[in-house]
This record gives structure tokens, sequence and C-alpha cells, in this order.
């Protein structure tokens, strides 16, 4: 069985990419998943797979119930670096979005959301480095009628990158995935791309970061020593040029 096939292979099954909640001891937390789906339909079940690693893992354990926010395709790059990208350890993922309580308390993320379901959890199966939580449907909610993501158009659309925690990350640098410009010059000077280390966002100088006070056409030498990814919130030295 040939390791590269395996890759290959897995990389055709299909995925959303979901924010999901859970609660414990009064606080919150969220991590992106793309390992959620239904198992029966009478009575509606679902399953998620949570690497047992993710802060978020030790919530559903304890309170045995979660929820999960299907995004849509519209959600920005900087939103899924919020819960992907970050942990819960460091930072109040919740305190950067809008959610609602649903009736389970848990946080309902609303923001980018086109539905969200609730959950309460049935079993819990050991599956090694992760753990599959099979839940009962408690409630549901529809927010829009838009286009869901899915996990090909993260990749393709957005350039977003498995995070290593992921169930379906293989230890790749998914180059094959990236397709980059050549450097941009400004007169005679080449204006190179960096890509994040992290987590895989490309700072490109003619787009610049508008939304962190940089203008279009800086180079990324030029940044200011405290700019950070937009990300994942990783500094500088963390960046590589991108050939």
């Amino acid at each position: 069985m040939s390791d590269d096939a395996v890759k290959l292979a897995l990389r055709k099954i299909t995925y959303g990419l979901y924010v999901v909640t859970s609660k414990m001891d009064g606080k919150f937390n969220g991590l992106i998943i793309n390992t959620l789906f239904q198992v029966t339909s009478e009575p509606p079940c679902v399953s998620i797979c949570i690497n047992r690693e993710n802060y978020t893992h030790g919530f559903i354990k304890e309170s045995g119930v979660f929820v999960a926010s299907v995004l849509e395709e519209a959600v920005p790059l900087e939103f899924i670096g919020i819960f992907g990208f970050k942990s819960g350890r460091d930072t109040d993922k919740l305190a950067q979005v809008g959610y609602e309580l649903g009736e389970l308390g848990v946080p309902i993320v609303t923001d980018y959301a086109v539905a969200a379901i609730e959950a309460r959890v049935r079993h819990a199966v050991d599956v090694g480095r992760h753990t599959v939580f099979i839940a009962d449907v408690v409630g549901a909610r529809f927010f829009k009628d838009a286009e869901p993501l899915t996990y090909a158009d993260y990749h393709a659309i957005k350039g977003g990158k498995t995070p290593k925690r992921a169930v379906t990350y293989m230890g790749e640098r998914d180059k094959e995935r990236e397709a980059v410009e050549p450097g941009k010059t400004e007169g005679s000077r080449e204006m190179k791309k960096y890509q994040c280390n992290i987590c895989g966002y490309i700072y490109e100088p003619e787009k610049g970061d508008p939304d962190g006070g940089v203008a279009a056409g800086t180079p990324f030498e030029e940044l200011s020593d405290d700019w950070v990814c937009p990300v994942c919130g990783a500094d500088k030295s963390e960046f590589s040029p991108v050939d």
C-alpha cells in the first residue's frame, strides 16, 4: 500500500467546516473541525471527531454537550483563524465573535453561520489520539439560505492550512495546493510574498493588510516589528518568503 496513494485518496473525501463550541465549569470554548456528519435521521443523531489535545475536547468530555455551527462560504479566513489557529487556553475566543446561548447553555456562534445543531453526547469512542463523540440532536437553528463552506473551498479558494491537531492533518506542507503568483516589482525592487509558517496566510505586498493598517504596496520588509499575522497572530519571524 502506497502512502502517497492513501493521502491522495483521503483528500478526495468531502468535508464541510464547522465551529464546535462547548462549556465546562462556567467557561466556554470552541474550535474549527471538518469531521461532522449525520449518523441517523430517526432519531436525529450526529458525530464529531476531536483531537484529545484540543482544549475543547475536555469541555465536551466533561459536559457531554456541544453545538456545531455550519459556516457559510463567504466566511473570512481571519474568522476561521480565531477558532482554528488559536488556543482557548490563551485567549477568550467567544469574546471575539457574536453568539447566543442555546437550550443546552452552550454558545451558538452566529457570525458567518448558515445553521447550528445542538447535541447531547450519547457515546464517546476512543480512537487513539482522537475521540469520536456520537450525539443526539436536541435542537437546531437556521440562519440564512447561503452556500456552506466546504473543506475543499477552504483550501483552494481561501488558501487555508490544516491545523496540526486536525483529524485530516498528515504532516504535509501542501505545496501542491498553493498557486502563488511570481513576486511583483515596485520599480526595480522585487515585491516578494511571505507565508505564515503557522497557518499558511500569505502576505501580498500589492494588497497589504488594510484591516491591520498596512497600505497596499508595502513590502514585507517594511512592516513594523509589532505587526502580526491577521489570521493566527504569529509575529514576523514566523514568515518565510514564497518562491
